[in-house]
C-alpha cells in the first residue's frame, strides 16, 4: 500500500446507505485508494447511520478483532406499529392507535429496560445477514421458508433512557416516505411504503391527525448487538407494537465519529 495512506478510515454513513454503498463512495472520492483493498468491519443496516469502520491492505487481515469491539448508539424507538424487520424498513404487521397516556408509558419504559441490560441471549432477527445452512436468514424470509432462528449471547452494557416525545401521523407519514425513498436496490420499498401510507392515512384538520410517541435512548453493548430486536423486544414487553425508528452508531471500541 502507498505510503500515506490510512490503514483504517472513520466514515459517517449516511441513513439511506449500505455500508458496501459508502465505501464504494469514500472510493470514488478518494483516487488514491481506487486499487486498494478495502473492506467494512461491522455491518449497518440501511436504516441505519453512523461510524463504519474501514479497513486498508494488510489491516483488513484484522477484520475480526474489530468486528469484536464493543458499539455505542443513539437510537428512538417508535411506539404503536411493529413491521418484520423490526425497523422503518420494514411491512407494517401491527399497529396500535389507542397509546397509553404520555406517563405512563414513560414510566413503563423505564420499569421495563432492566429486561434488556446486563448478558442476555438475543435471538437473531430473520431479516439479518447471519447465514444459517449456507443461506442468509433474510432469503429464507424472502422466499417465506421456515428456518430456525439461531441466538448469542449478549452484554448491553449501558442502556439510558434519553426522552419522549410526540409526533403526528402526517409527520411520521411524511418522515417515512422520505426515508425511504432514500435507499437504493431491492428493499421492497414499494410494498414497505404502501403499508405505512395506509396505515398512516389521516384526514384533513391538524385536530383529527393521530398522535405517536418517539423515545429516544443511548446503548452500549458487546459486538453483534441487534438494537432492532432491543426495540421490538421493548414493545412486547409493554405490550405496545414498537421498533427501531432511528439508529445511529456513535462509537466502535476507542473509535468515535469526528
Amino acid at each position: 500500500m502507498e505510503i500515506g495512506l490510512k490503514k483504517i478510515i472513520i466514515l459517517n454513513k449516511k441513513e439511506g446507505e449500505t455500508p458496501l454503498e459508502a465505501l464504494e463512495s469514500f472510493r470514488s472520492k478518494n483516487k488514491e485508494y481506487k486499487d486498494v483493498k478495502m473492506t467494512y468491519a461491522g455491518r449497518l443496516d440501511p436504516m441505519a447511520s453512523g461510524l463504519l469502520l474501514i479497513l486498508t491492505g494488510e489491516e483488513t487481515k484484522n477484520k475480526d478483532k474489530y468486528n469484536k469491539l464493543d458499539k455505542e448508539y443513539e437510537f428512538e424507538i417508535l411506539f404503536g406499529f411493529a413491521t418484520d424487520t423490526y425497523d422503518v424498513l420494514g411491512k407494517v404487521i401491527c399497529v396500535r392507535q389507542d397509546l397509553t397516556q404520555r406517563k405512563e408509558l414513560e414510566q413503563e419504559i423505564k420499569e421495563n429496560l432492566k429486561y434488556f441490560e446486563g448478558k442476555f441471549i438475543q435471538t437473531y432477527p430473520i431479516y439479518s445477514s447471519k447465514t444459517v445452512r449456507g443461506k442468509q436468514l433474510f432469503e429464507y424470509a424472502r422466499n417465506g421458508e421456515a428456518v430456525e432462528l439461531p441466538s448469542r449471547d449478549v452484554n448491553v452494557k449501558s442502556l439510558k433512557f434519553i426522552k419522549l416525545r410526540k409526533i403526528n401521523s402526517k409527520n411520521l407519514r411524511n418522515n417515512v416516505s422520505k426515508r425511504i425513498s432514500k435507499v437504493q436496490g431491492d428493499f421492497r420499498q414499494k410494498e414497505i411504503l404502501k403499508l405505512w401510507r395506509k396505515n398512516l392515512k389521516f384526514e384533513r384538520g391538524e385536530s383529527l391527525l393521530k398522535t405517536y410517541f418517539i423515545c429516544s435512548f443511548y446503548v452500549k453493548c458487546s459486538s453483534g448487538t441487534y438494537i432492532r430486536s432491543i426495540s421490538n423486544s421493548l414493545g412486547e414487553k409493554i405490550g405496545i407494537p414498537a421498533l427501531a425508528f432511528s439508529i445511529k452508531r456513535t462509537k466502535v471500541g476507542k473509535y468515535k465519529l469526528p
